[in-house]
């Protein structure tokens, strides 16, 4: 008869104790594919930006920076701006002459030896006279007077002229003169020996305008 009455006591409180279990247990809560559903600690507190931060000049911009007033002028009376800023020309006009002749001579001397006809040679030895006369006006009773490549230039001038006049009689006359007696010289061996005579006094003279610079 105890034992009938302990179960039906048993029978009797087993709901209510799994209903308490119930009520007393929390549900887990469904958190897949949400990440982490905590707090996360504030570390900006410890740590910095690191954005740069915006730069200020350290100059302050000058209104009237194109004033004349504002501007010392160049020292032209200091010994050192003058030789060492502006750096003077230290070549003479006299020696700016010659190098302008240098070139003249060189294509003098091309067109003896290309062989070109009278008309090429006659127009280049012309500018080279012309250029000669100038600097005989400019510094005749001068001290460049005395200077050997003046004296050079002087002598080779009328060589060339001589040279030039020659070969254009030559051209005029030689149709109608023979080649004996006073027609020798317009014949072409003689030409030629006298251009090769030029073509000398042309090299020397070069080498001696070159040596004065």
């Amino acid at each position: 008869m105890r034992k009938i009455f302990a179960l039906i006591l048993i029978i009797a409180l087993t709901p209510c104790t799994c209903l308490a279990f119930s009520f007393g247990k929390k549900e887990k809560p469904n958190t897949e594919g949400k990440g982490y559903m905590g707090t996360l600690p504030d570390v900006t507190k410890q740590y910095g930006t690191n954005e740069p931060a915006q730069a200020k000049p350290v100059f302050e911009p000058t209104e009237t920076f194109h004033s004349e007033n504002d501007i010392k002028p160049a020292p032209r009376d200091n010994p050192a701006f003058v030789n060492i800023i502006l750096k003077t020309d230290k070549t003479s006009p006299y020696l700016n002459d010659i190098n302008d002749i240098i070139p003249l001579l060189e294509k003098m001397l091309d067109s003896i030896e290309a062989r070109e006809n009278v008309q090429k040679f006659v127009a280049k030895t012309y500018f080279f006279n012309r250029n000669c006369d100038y600097l005989r006006d400019k510094y005749t009773d001068k001290p460049e007077e005395s200077y050997i490549s003046f004296k050079k230039l002087m002598e080779l001038s009328l060589h060339t002229q001589s040279v030039s006049n020659l070969r254009v009689e030559a051209e005029k006359y030689n149709p109608y003169l023979a080649y004996g007696g006073a027609g020798y010289i317009y014949n072409a061996q003689n030409i030629d020996e006298q251009l090769e005579y030029l073509k000398a006094e042309i090299e020397q003279t070069i080498v001696v305008l070159k040596d004065a610079n």
